[in-house]
């Protein structure tokens, strides 16, 4: 299946997924039970891929982690308030297996998900867990030097870090998954990247993953940076990415790789292998609502921005209907998934669900969609469908000031698209609380000497403006606080 340049990515939570089916069905529903009338919405959507969260094997004992631990169970309440041991199956990140989970279908029925996605042109991505395992994986008894370990002393220290782990050839103090700033994952053991089996384990259950689905969303991925691992435990590892993303290419070319990577490490993990990386610096930025910095961050190349994941929510942040004001959200939609990089959305959020969901879960709460912002998405998606902006050239552009002493063009954000002569977008948002006016520079060279129309495809407006005015000054605009625009530029016949 070809890739454009732009591609767009959906993350549907499995387990919260299926159990709305179950409903539906009056029965546990497993992949099989997906429909393909979702499976051709999708499509018809225009995404590339689904990344499916939470489809590997878990096991009891993070799952009574999970049921036991106080402050988790608040937020689990706080999210269900008719909350039960049931809705509650554990992380879907503490991995005992990297078999599908036997409640879902098992492999088979993934392999079948897989065939019905791709034959609608659809890709497949999948959860990985470098850092650590659920506690009852297999390799507590028989590898325990894949992990860890601790001394008592490490446990007087800092109990939240260890824990006795009851093994049949006797207990092991080993070290609960963590990064250097917060205490550990109760519900899982640390992998030892400073052994190198563990790395080499870790390769071979890539390496079977790639088999099964088109990519993977690595979790926590700069964890096992050497620098990284090393200030968090004391122990010296050699690089893993990439010789762990080579290998799987060879095996599987073609195979996608996206890193959850924070801390500005971003490029970092570009170079050892990634073809994504989140974005969390715009999603910051954005939130901050200031223009400035938001537009300071496209000064980036694009050998950096191509390879960003932009994102307003994912399951690990806050929804971006509860983070965004009305208003803000869309013009924070229209920066971040215009843009170059790859489009990464969120099962919710184009119906303005407001509470997130714990990957700890296996159900959501009802909640009434917001059919204002479910329009809106399905305008912005139309454009995200256009050629033009999924293979275009993408320029940031110039937002000079709309007349002497008029500071409001700082509050501008805007970028041109151009794929062949005949296909361009002039994107512009005021990203602030305020009117404000600016003289947008464009960047075409055969603007002068024709009259060119404006439609605006988030909405209705249609304007016709001289090219000679346009070369020399710019496009003027005056928006209103936090409105965006997307002009198709088209130029019109002589005489018309």
């Amino acid at each position: 299946m070809s890739q454009p340049l732009y591609p767009s990515l959906y993350q549907i939570n499995t387990r919260v997924w299926l159990t709305e089916f179950s409903r539906k069905l009056g029965r546990p529903a497993t992949l099989d039970d997906i429909p393909d009338a979702e499976l051709d919405r999708l499509a018809a959507i225009g995404f590339d891929s689904i990344w499916m969260l939470s489809v590997w094997q878990t096991g009891l004992a993070a799952r009574q982690v999970s049921r036991t631990n106080p402050e988790w169970r608040h937020e689990f309440q706080e999210t269900l308030a008719d909350l039960t041991d049931d809705d509650i199956p554990g992380s879907g990140f503490a991995i005992t297996d990297y078999k599908v989970h036997a409640a879902l279908g098992g492999d088979a029925a993934l392999a079948r998900l897989r065939a019905r996605l791709k034959k609608r042109g659809l890709k497949l991505m999948l959860d990985f867990v470098p850092n650590h395992t659920g506690p009852d994986h297999v390799w507590v008894d028989q590898h325990p030097e894949y992990y860890v370990r601790g001394a008592e002393l490490d446990l007087a220290r800092a109990p939240k870090n260890y824990t006795w782990v009851k093994r049949k050839a006797g207990d092991l103090l080993l070290a609960h998954g963590r990064d250097p700033f917060f205490p550990g994952w109760p519900d899982t053991l640390q992998l030892n990247y400073g052994n190198p089996a563990t790395q080499e384990a870790m390769i071979a259950t890539l390496e079977k993953i790639a088999g099964q689905c088109d990519g993977v969303r690595c979790d926590m991925a700069m964890l096992v940076l050497p620098d990284v691992f090393e200030r968090t435990w004391g122990l010296t590892a050699e690089p893993f990415w990439p010789k762990a993303t080579k290998r799987v290419r060879a095996q599987s070319p073609g195979f996608c790789f996206m890193a959850e990577v924070y801390w500005d490490l971003e490029w970092t993990l570009q170079q050892q292998g990634f073809d994504y990386a989140y974005d969390k610096r715009l999603y910051d930025r954005l939130r901050d609502h200031h223009a400035r910095p938001v537009r300071e961050h496209f000064l980036a190349g694009l050998d950096y921005q191509n390879k960003l994941a932009r994102f307003l929510e994912n399951h690990d942040e806050p929804r971006a209907a509860a983070t965004f004001p009305p208003g803000v959200h869309e013009a924070a939609a229209v920066i971040t998934f215009l843009s170059p990089g790859l489009r990464f959305f969120h099962q919710g959020q184009f119906e303005g669900r407001k509470k997130r969901i714990s990957p700890h879960l296996g159900r959501a709460p009802d909640e009434p969609p917001d059919e204002a912002l479910r329009r809106f998405y399905e305008r912005l998606l139309a454009v995200l469908r256009q050629p033009v902006v999924r293979d275009g050239q993408w320029r940031l552009l110039e937002c000079a000031s709309g007349w002497d002493g008029n500071w409001t063009n700082d509050c501008f954000v805007a970028f041109a698209w151009e794929r062949g002569a005949g296909e361009r977008l002039i994107v512009a948002v005021n990203y602030s609380e305020h009117q404000s006016q600016c003289r947008v520079r464009l960047p075409f060279a055969d603007v002068a000497g024709h009259v060119w129309r404006l439609q605006d495809q988030l909405g209705t407006d249609v304007y016709d403006r001289d090219g000679d005015e346009l070369h020399s000054r710019g496009l003027f605009l005056d928006l209103k606080p936090w409105e965006a625009c997307v002009y198709a530029l088209n130029r019109l016949p002589v005489g018309q």
